[in-house]
């Protein structure tokens, strides 16, 4: 299988060029959507052998999109997403790809609530959200995730089908709900987790993390409201 990766990133100067190296071989292509740095992420990313792309509408989901209509005249088999701070392990990325090239799953989710995390890695405001994001969406889609990480694994046609428009916070978990909507194989694998390199851009503060749980929420709930009106439109209820 031809399998991508795509880096999101914002002023990661110091840890872009860790991430990319430390991608296995299997990896044939690096997308780095670079979301306006001005620390000189763009240059280090080329150097270490990635393509880089510009976004200049700030927002975690509009970096992923821009990369992702990069990917459309070429498509891999297999698109990777992993943030550009260092954060998690990139030669782990096998375990988040071997169950689809199995064909046991069409998405992978890297679970760090389940993984090994180094102290401090996931702050107390970070591990509140997940677990009260997680919870909300087993409520109300039938699937208890674990987690909301950005490390994850999809077959790049079923991203396409998910039809993703978030353009802020809430790109992981519209990605994770639209899966369950639309019938596709959902995995979680442990993955470990070590303190980022550079701060935080959402859960790093209050204010960013009270922001950030807001979208989150939003999301799953507009998520919810137009799944519902499908499901009535389609007769499956009154």
């Amino acid at each position: 299988m031809k399998i991508a990766c795509l880096i999101p990133a914002l002023n990661e100067r110091e840890s872009i060029g860790r991430v990319i190296a430390g991608l296995p071989q299997s990896v044939s292509r690096v997308i780095v959507a670079d979301n306006g740095s001005r620390d000189g992420t763009p240059e280090v990313a080329r150097a270490a052998g990635a393509e880089v792309v510009f976004e200049n509408h700030r927002g975690y989901g509009s970096a992923c999109l821009r990369g992702i209509a990069h990917l459309r005249a070429q498509p891999p088999d297999v698109l990777i997403f992993i943030d550009g701070d260092f954060s998690d392990h990139p030669d782990e990325m096998p375990a988040l790809v071997d169950p689809i090239v199995r064909g046991d799953a069409d998405l992978v989710i890297g679970s760090r609530v389940r993984g090994q995390r180094d102290p401090g890695a996931l702050l107390p405001q970070a591990i509140f959200g997940n677990w009260l994001a997680t919870s909300l969406i087993g409520w109300l889609f039938g699937f208890r995730y674990t987690d909301l990480g950005p490390f994850r694994a999809i077959r790049f046609q079923r991203l396409l089908d998910l039809e993703m428009d978030d353009r802020d916070f809430g790109w992981t978990v519209q990605m994770q709900v639209r899966a369950l909507v639309r019938g596709l194989r959902v995995h979680e694998v442990p993955v470990k987790y070590r303190r980022r390199i550079g701060k935080s851009k959402i859960s790093g503060t209050v204010i960013g993390s009270f922001r950030a749980g807001t979208v989150i929420l939003r999301t799953i709930w507009q998520e919810w409201r137009l799944a519902r009106r499908r499901h009535l439109a389609g007769g499956g209820g009154s």
